[in-house]
């Protein structure tokens, strides 16, 4: 597969997955399980469409083209990895964070960064699999921050599991309906606006009130 082929996949996946199977078969398996350990795993590709992949694997596989154990099975196994890559990544830098003296970092609020994990860190690892961007970003947070790498794991796992089955089978059992398959573009956006959305507003409302205090 050529670069071409690839974006072309990542920005019409609908539409790409059915030529990819009929050209490499089996071999789709492993590029799906590429993107998402990618997608989950390097924070600048946070862009990858995962949950698209999901849904649309889910629904080959109720047309028989792909096999949903095996779908769900790889793709949880490729998130937890990704996730687990994202945080080893994150620890490295901020043990020369915590130890090294850099004038352009708060370490007062990496402490604080550090705390809020300890107290809510599981479920924001968990919830954060469904939003995207911050999907990626979270455990590279959870790494800096110096959360404990047993319970990351637990949260990890939980988090990963869910979100890949949950996709998965929504696209097995609704992938194919008519109204699903001919909007599925307009749903996916739609998603992805009702979750980040809040987000951003949220973060431009704290920046509004931080300004009006100064």
């Amino acid at each position: 597969m050529d670069f071409v082929q690839l974006l072309d996949m990542l920005v019409h996946v609908d539409r790409a997955m059915g030529t990819l199977l009929a050209q490499y078969g089996m071999y789709v398996y492993a590029l799906l399980f590429a993107i998402v350990f990618c997608e989950t795993g390097l924070v600048v590709l946070f862009f990858f469409p995962g949950d698209t992949l999901l849904f649309i694997g889910g629904a080959f596989c109720a047309t028989g083209e792909m096999n949903l154990g095996l779908l769900m099975f790889l793709l949880s196994t490729a998130a937890i990895l990704g996730n687990t890559t994202n945080y080893w990544i994150g620890e490295a830098i901020g043990q020369r964070v915590f130890t090294h003296d850099y004038r352009w970092i708060n370490k007062e609020a990496l402490s604080r960064t550090h705390e809020f994990f300890e107290k809510h860190g599981g479920k924001t690892i968990i919830l954060a699999r469904f939003v995207p961007v911050v999907r990626t970003f979270a455990p590279f947070v959870a790494g800096v921050s110096d959360m404990t790498h047993t319970r990351f794991q637990m949260f990890n796992v939980t988090g990963a599991v869910a979100w890949v089955v949950s996709l998965c089978v929504a696209g097995y059992i609704f992938g194919n309906t008519p109204f699903v398959r001919d909007h599925l573009s307009a749903i996916v956006l739609f998603g992805v606006g009702v979750a980040v959305v809040p987000i951003a507003l949220g973060g431009a409302w704290k920046l509004v009130r931080r300004m009006l205090k100064r």
